[in-house]
C-alpha cells in the first residue's frame, strides 16, 4: 500500500477537524434533528467527499451549518446554515450574475446564485426559510436572498426574508442590490 501524500493527510485532518465540528453543534442543538442519529450523519460524512467539500464551503463562509432533521421526498439528511445571522463570508452580494452584470456602478462581492452553485449547495426556498425560524431566531439584524420565482426574477426583482419584531418578513428588491448585512443561507442533502 503507498503511502498517503502530504496533501491527502492535510484534506483527512480538515475532513476530521469538520465532522468534530458538526459533532459538536449537533449534540449542542439536539431539539433541531430529531430523529436522526449522529451515527447515521457520520457514516454519510464518510461516504461523500463532496458533502464534506460542501460542508466545509459553508462552515468556512460563516454559515454554521446543521442537520435540520430529513428530506421528506428522498429521506435524505438536510443541512442548513444555522448561523444567529446571514453567513458573514457571503455577504454584499448580488442575487445572481444577470442582477450583478446589470449595475452600473458599485461593484458587489458576487452573487447568491453562482456562490451557492460554487459551493455545492442551494439557496433556501421560502418554506425553507419558515421552516428555519421554527427552530430558532435567525437573521434579527441581517437578511437573506432566498430562491425567487422566475416570474418575479423575470421582472427583474429578487427575494429575500429576515426575522424583526417576533416575525418572519419575506421582501422584494431589484436583483442587483447587495447590502452589508445582506447574504444567503444555503442547505445541502446529504
Amino acid at each position: 500500500m503507498p503511502p498517503k501524500s502530504r496533501r491527502h493527510t492535510e484534506a483527512s485532518a480538515v475532513g476530521d477537524s469538520l465532522i468534530e465540528t458538526l459533532k459538536t453543534r449537533f449534540h449542542a442543538h439536539a431539539a433541531r434533528h430529531g430523529g436522526v442519529s449522529w451515527n447515521e450523519v457520520v457514516e454519510r460524512l464518510h461516504l461523500n467527499p463532496e458533502g464534506l467539500r460542501a460542508l466545509a464551503s459553508m462552515e468556512a463562509s460563516g454559515g454554521e451549518p446543521d442537520v435540520v432533521g430529513r428530506d421528506a421526498r428522498t429521506g435524505a439528511v438536510l443541512f442548513i446554515d444555522c448561523a444567529p445571522e446571514s453567513p458573514s463570508g457571503r455577504r454584499s452580494i448580488c442575487y445572481d450574475r444577470a442582477g450583478a452584470d446589470s449595475r452600473k456602478d458599485g461593484l458587489a462581492a458576487g452573487n447568491a446564485v453562482d456562490l451557492a452553485a460554487q459551493m455545492g449547495i442551494s439557496l433556501l426556498t421560502e418554506s425553507d426559510y419558515r421552516a428555519l425560524q421554527e427552530l430558532g431566531e435567525f437573521d434579527t439584524k441581517t437578511s437573506s436572498w432566498i430562491e425567487t420565482p422566475q416570474d418575479v426574477r423575470a421582472r427583474g426583482g429578487a427575494l429575500f426574508c429576515d426575522r424583526r419584531y417576533g416575525r418572519v418578513f419575506t421582501y422584494h428588491n431589484g436583483a442587483q442590490s447587495f447590502y452589508a448585512a445582506r447574504g444567503f443561507r444555503g442547505k445541502f442533502r446529504l
